[in-house]
């Protein structure tokens, strides 16, 4: 069965949505510049309403050590999402924190897939993301996806989700079509930029426990 991440939540009542309605893990962004961004006081609060069995994910980019170990403090940490991380830097920030690491990568092209292969062994998992233009401030949370046959024939070796412009709509063609054993959504539950929908959150989680 497919598991489900919402990533991105900033507020009481989506939290209460993606747990109620079955998401396997929710993500807390500590990115400054995105609209998604939570303060250590916030997420701690979020995250003390967060039954044991669902996973907190922190979502970086390319962060310092000090920024990671004050978000795992203040939230509970169970993972970490990075984004834009060398694989010895994800390594080294999976090592030094004991803490399950998934390293996402930007996908536009094949090649950008075969990158995967560098995280052996330095990543716990590999999420698959859309590749943002060059010019975004942003690394994910932009309603983009990538062209899911990039995938078709590609050895995963080891656990790994989707992710980019998902949503209630396309969700189950997206596991349909990748095999996908983890889907992740953000832009694609929210009414704007940083705004979650707890109708969009019920409904996309419902369409992943229907596929």
């Amino acid at each position: 069965m497919t598991q489900a991440k919402v990533c991105g939540l900033s507020t009481h009542p989506t939290v209460a949505a993606a747990v109620s309605n079955g998401a396997r893990h929710l993500g807390f962004v500590f990115f400054p510049p995105s609209p998604r961004a939570v303060g250590f006081e916030q997420a701690s609060d979020l995250c003390r309403a967060i039954p044991g069995h669902v996973g907190r994910v922190g979502v970086f980019v390319d962060p310092d050590d000090e920024l990671v170990e004050r978000a795992i403090a203040a939230a509970g940490l169970t993972a970490l999402q990075i984004h834009k991380a060398a694989p010895t830097r994800v390594a080294h920030l999976r090592r030094t924190t004991g803490l399950e690491t998934w390293a996402a990568i930007a996908v536009k092209t094949r090649a950008d897939v075969a990158q995967a292969a560098a995280y052996d062994g330095a990543a716990s998992a590999i999420l698959f993301d859309a590749k943002t233009p060059d010019d975004a401030t942003l690394p994910g949370g932009m309603g983009i996806r990538f062209d899911w046959s990039l995938l078709d024939g590609y050895r995963h070796t080891m656990p790994w989700g989707l992710s980019g412009g998902l949503d209630a709509g396309n969700v189950a063609e997206a596991i349909r079509r990748t095999g996908a054993p983890l889907v992740d959504a953000s832009s694609g539950l929210e009414t704007a930029p940083g705004i979650k929908d707890v109708d969009k959150i019920a409904a996309f989680l419902q369409s992943v426990a229907a596929s």
